[in-house]
């Protein structure tokens, strides 16, 4: 039997609790199709930083560089602030894997409504290629002269040639599996230097794929369209704030970020691949036993499929349970879907249609 060396880190809030419920699903469908997942699972978070003052011990990615597969709950605690959580643990692993694909799948499923009118089971199905090691979240800046009226601060972006070509490659090669149209999202009217590389850079790249149809928006006419007209969106391929914007959107207008999985990518298999549920830590429902756990499992999907030579018959039968689950309106739902089931019962479900 294969056996897969997972690494778990729960973190903050609702991650332990989403994880955890997870993990039992995951087994189960392990089992079922002939392979096993080893799970070394570390308290990493802002508990641990509370503590001991740090995210995560300073030889953390040593430890999980020989794992096949990290899976990460949530991060973030309403005593530290936001950038030290995120600085601490998830842009390190990113950056220090080089995972430089952020993939975020959004799709419309049978049985939830849209915050848009008009839109039901299947209208919505998009990915969206983020950036996911340098640009705007490039730590390239300081502050100065503190406290003083002149105080300064400066944050530069960041965009290579090598950077941009892989995820905008990567994007085209998705778009060209799928639909065949991709939505390259920029703002080179206001961004003269970076955003117009960017533009450069994907009409080259285009060359490679003449099948593919491409658009190329404004950020702000992308995020107008999105909510206006989702149809039109298939693969979408952005820098690293534009891409954690955007999948925002698409995450709420295909009906909870509890539904949306993440998967962060290196391509090259050099380093293991991280996968996490798109929302956070939730801290006003984190002990409720009521988030929601279905991102988590489609993340697991995600993670699935990423296995190996890819355990994609394992990765199918979560999303077909979850979208089983989801068109049945007698199914237990979570708060976030109007229903009022705990997150066991939403698992114990899904473990049955297993």
């Amino acid at each position: 039997m294969e056996t897969y060396d997972v690494a778990v880190i729960p973190g903050d809030g609702i991650g332990t609790e989403v994880t955890s419920a997870a993990m039992d699903v995951f087994d189960a469908v392990a089992e079922k199709h002939g392979f096993a997942l080893e799970r070394t699972t570390y308290d990493w978070g802002t508990e641990r930083y509370l503590e001991e003052g740090a995210m995560m011990p300073d030889d953390g990615l040593d430890r999980v560089e020989s794992a096949d597969s990290i899976f990460l709950g949530a991060v973030g605690h309403p005593e530290v602030p936001d950038h030290v959580t995120l600085n601490g643990l998830l842009l390190p692993i990113r950056k220090g894997f080089d995972q430089y694909i952020c993939k975020r799948p959004n799709k419309l499923f049978e049985g939830i409504e849209s915050p848009l009118r008009g839109y039901e089971g299947g209208d919505i199905d998009l990915v969206v290629y983020r950036e996911n090691t340098e640009g705007e979240y490039a730590n390239v800046g300081g502050r100065e002269h503190h406290g003083f009226d002149n105080e300064v601060a400066v944050q530069s972006s960041l965009f290579t040639r090598q950077g941009t070509e892989r995820i905008v490659r990567s994007a085209f090669e998705a778009a060209e599996e799928r639909e065949g149209h991709l939505t390259s999202i920029t703002k080179s009217n206001a961004q003269a230097h970076s955003m117009v590389f960017w533009d450069d850079v994907v009409e080259e790249v285009s060359g490679e794929f003449p099948e593919v149809e491409v658009d190329s928006l404004l950020v702000d006419r992308s995020s107008m369209d999105m909510i206006r007209r989702p149809e039109e969106f298939d693969v979408v391929v952005a820098s690293n704030l534009f891409g954690d914007i955007t999948t925002d959107i698409a995450a709420i207008i295909t009906g909870s970020l509890g539904l949306a999985p993440s998967g962060n990518i290196n391509e090259e298999n050099d380093y293991p691949d991280m996968f996490e549920p798109v929302h956070g830590s939730a801290p006003d429902i984190a002990g409720e036993g009521v988030a929601n756990p279905l991102a988590s499992v489609l993340t697991g999907a995600m993670l699935f499929e990423y296995l190996g030579d890819g355990e994609d018959a394992a990765a199918a039968d979560l999303r077909n349970a979850v979208a089983a689950q989801l068109a049945d309106e007698s199914a237990p739902r979570t708060p976030d879907l109007g229903g009022d089931a705990k997150t066991v019962d939403v698992v114990s479900d899904l473990g049955d249609r297993l």
